[in-house]
């Protein structure tokens, strides 16, 4: 079906083309447009980092050594390096903001699966900051001599995608951005240390939806009830509200605290969560797996070029990160609508490589495993357990 297709275009036909079409319609990207579409440059983008180019120069390069092949890669024309700075200056950023999580929604739902058995999806949210140079990025003052973006994020911990980014300045507080998450009834939204900000998870329990956020030695609790025969592991589970005249003001409704040592670890950590019924090993568990929103900034930074910028201004480091997470979401549903075993760093090292061959999807990842030493336990992309 695919035979002569390059491998490059053969991952593009996962993406919906028209309806990236219409939303570039919607914010007038390809108004007065002669060749250079915003189609084109999305292409040019993702073939940046796929084939992981370090500098916008480096892009341009690899795309004119490929300009007999630009049309049926993609491209249109290989760019020039003003024509894609231009682009990545002037075009409007929510283009392709609002294609990555239509990109997201897809791979969501074709990944689909309940491991948890809650009756709701189980999310983590979390920040990563990512340092800029404040003479070239003077709009993203962080510190006296710093700069800097975070990039705020809300992770399905169950289908491994995520599913809202909220980029601001590097020197927002973590809590404030809680105010945007989107939140779900029924869901359950973990947190770290950083979130304790009662009154906000007081807004998830007042939504319907649960939270479990690892509490800090200093959190006065009043325990009114707890609760006895503790599985190994569990120190304390009791049910109460929260002491303290401001902290009861945010958080004036009944409140439960899990005490948990880790044997591996040897360490103690201490959880809030309103989820009154649930078994307190599954809290643990829960929160434990936040972790994979950490692999998944460590893998973000490691494969996706995001820690060097193609741009100077705000709209070109947006329009950056949203095409690295399109391109992530991407392979992601490559992988489960094809059913390929290989996890998606193998499929991101062989793609890599192959971009403007011919061969087949399925041949090229189909090919013997070629002994790839992982990282972090295993594996360098997030996995469950």
């Amino acid at each position: 079906m695919n035979k002569g297709k390059y491998v490059f275009s053969q991952l593009l036909d996962f993406l919906d083309k028209d309806v990236f079409l219409r939303i570039s319609n919607k914010y007038n990207g390809n108004r007065y447009v002669k060749s250079f579409t915003c189609w084109n440059q999305l292409a040019v983008m993702m073939f940046g980092q796929l084939s992981n180019r370090e500098s916008l120069r480096d892009l341009v390069l690899a795309t004119q050594a490929h300009a007999n092949k630009a049309f049926h890669l993609g491209f249109g024309k290989y760019a020039s390096k003003s024509t894609l700075a231009d682009a990545n200056t002037k075009r409007d950023y929510r283009i392709f903001e609002e294609f990555a999580y239509r990109v997201m929604a897809e791979a969501q739902k074709c990944r689909a699966v309940e491991i948890f058995k809650l009756g709701g999806k189980v999310y983590a949210f979390d920040s990563t900051t990512i340092d800029l140079c404040l003479s070239v990025f003077e709009w993203a003052l962080f510190r006296k001599k710093k700069g800097g973006v975070k990039i705020h994020t809300l992770y399905d911990i169950e289908t491994q995608i995520p599913t809202f980014f909220h980029i601001t300045p590097a020197r927002l507080h973590d809590t404030k951005a809680m105010d945007a998450i989107p939140y779900e009834e029924n869901s359950f939204y973990i947190f770290d240390r950083a979130y304790n900000d009662f009154g906000r998870l007081f807004t998830i329990n007042s939504v319907g939806a649960y939270f479990v956020v690892r509490g800090k030695k200093n959190n006065d609790f009043r325990p009114m009830r707890w609760k006895r025969r503790l599985p190994s592991g569990v120190l304390s589970d009791a049910i109460g509200y929260m002491d303290g005249q401001l902290t009861m003001s945010k958080y004036p409704e009944k409140i439960r605290r899990i005490i948990y040592l880790d044997s591996e670890s040897d360490r103690k950590f201490i959880f809030f969560t309103n989820a009154l019924d649930i078994n307190s090993l599954k809290v643990a568990e829960l929160y434990h797996n936040r972790w994979q929103i950490e692999l998944f900034f460590k893998w973000l930074k490691q494969h996706l070029k995001i820690k060097k910028f193609w741009g100077e201004t705000e709209n070109a480091v947006r329009i950056q990160i949203y095409t690295a997470i399109t391109t992530y979401c991407m392979i992601a549903i490559v992988q489960k609508k094809m059913s390929i075993e290989r996890s998606i760093y193998e499929m991101l090292q062989l793609v890599s490589i192959s971009l403007t061959e011919t061969i087949c999807l399925k041949d090229l990842f189909a090919k013997p495993n070629c002994n790839i030493v992982n990282e972090l336990d295993g594996s360098t992309e997030p996995t469950l357990f």
